[in-house]
């Protein structure tokens, strides 16, 4: 049986620590679903249809990778797609906090489900999205922290 795993979130922006987690995620699974999800509480920062774009073309050359998009539980989109796993990255105790309660109800509506969680690589533990938007947002440059170049975005806005 094909092992699928859907890594969801909000991904505003994806950043290089949840391309090393889908990275690393490809040597555990024979595919990685990216899902988008969208959030009614949060108004995002890089719209969803031009993020969805950027992270296909970083992984153009990884067929074993697709992005989706989607508004409903996690739970309910990875029965959807035939996903068994849910791949999570950790940067720190904060983040295991939050994302453990998280997998127990992810469990508790796909009891088939199992949340599999990596470290993110040192290197990118202090990488989050709402850093890079902050920087952005003041005009630093942050593609270094990022799988693609935000030029191709920026002319699109």
């Amino acid at each position: 049986m094909k092992r699928i795993a859907l890594f969801p979130g909000s991904f505003d922006p994806f950043t290089r620590g949840h391309e090393d987690i889908v990275l690393r995620g490809l040597q555990l699974f024979d595919e990685v679903i990216i899902g988008i999800g969208r959030n009614a509480r949060k108004e995002r920062y890089f719209p969803l249809e031009q993020m969805t774009g950027l992270i296909e073309e970083a992984f153009r050359s990884t067929p074993a990778v697709r992005v989706i998009s989607y508004d409903d539980l996690t739970a309910n989109v990875a029965r959807k797609v035939g996903a068994r796993f849910l791949l999570r990255g950790l940067r720190n105790t904060t983040d295991f906090e939050y994302e453990n309660g998280i997998s127990q109800v992810n469990r508790y509506v796909y009891e088939d489900v199992e949340t599999v969680f990596l470290i993110t690589s040192p290197h990118l533990a202090p990488i989050s999205s709402s850093i890079i938007r902050d920087l952005h947002r003041y005009g630093q440059d942050v593609d270094a922290f990022l799988p693609y170049q935000l030029a191709k975005l920026e002319k699109e806005k």
